[in-house]
């Protein structure tokens, strides 16, 4: 499979066309960004790694009934996946309290939340992604009901309940992490774009380290040595 014309190019992918109408190649870039895209820097091999932590989710994730876009990783930067029609709605779901939960609602950071928080953000880069309810997500005709909502909350639930044990069993607590969905061509709701360190917050479970981009955020530094720490212990 050839990647034909640019479809799309965002902070951390570009998206190509193939000879495949259906299909798509996503190329992870090395770009790093924070704060609304204020924050820009370039770590070399971020881009393989968010790929190959992704391929093994997604798989994971295949293997345990959900649905995802993932087809196949062709190499170490691109990865090709079934075209959908996105989702407008970034669907984040918090095991544990930190960065604007507890900034917006002055919950102390490392509180383990009484159950899981699934939150919707409005998928608009100019707007700065604000927080929407049902009401809005409806009035902006981001779905078509409210069945479409539910569906989405079900579905970040059920991924919760696959990757949290597993990331424990490696060591890892899953803290918060963004989702994204679409519609594939039969009108299925499904899982795409990634999920990795960009988009997923990790803590070492024995040291409470972080293993993601708020290494890049906070200005930490080691932001590759973490994402391949969590790459080598999916691989074990």
């Amino acid at each position: 499979m050839k990647k034909t014309t640019i479809l799309y190019e965002g902070k951390a992918k570009k998206i190509f066309n193939t000879d495949d109408k259906d299909l798509l190649i996503a190329e992870f870039k090395d770009s790093l960004t924070a704060f609304d895209g204020k924050k820009k820097d370039l770590e070399l091999g971020k881009g393989a790694l968010n790929n190959k932590i992704s391929t093994e989710l997604f798989k994971l994730l295949n293997k345990n009934g959900v649905q995802t876009h993932f087809v196949d990783m062709i190499d170490d930067n691109n990865m090709l996946h079934k075209r959908c029609d996105t989702i407008l709605i970034e669907v984040i779901v918090r095991n544990i309290a930190t960065g604007s939960l507890s900034k917006n609602f002055g919950i102390k950071d490392g509180t383990i939340l009484p159950f899981t928080l699934v939150e919707f953000d409005y998928k608009n880069d100019k707007l700065g992604d604000p927080k929407l309810n049902d009401q809005h997500a409806l009035l902006l005709g981001l779905v078509s009901d409210q069945k479409e909502l539910d569906i989405l909350r079900q579905k970040a639930r059920e991924i919760n309940d696959i990757l949290k044990p597993y990331f424990k069993n490696i060591g890892l607590n899953l803290v918060d992490f963004k989702l994204e969905f679409g519609k594939d061509k039969d009108g299925n709701i499904i899982l795409i774009d990634e999920l990795s360190p960009d988009n997923c917050r990790f803590w070492d479970i024995d040291t409470g380290e972080s293993l993601d981009k708020d290494r890049f955020r906070q200005g930490i530094g080691g932001v590759k040595l973490a994402y391949e720490e969590v790459l080598k212990r999916i691989l074990k």
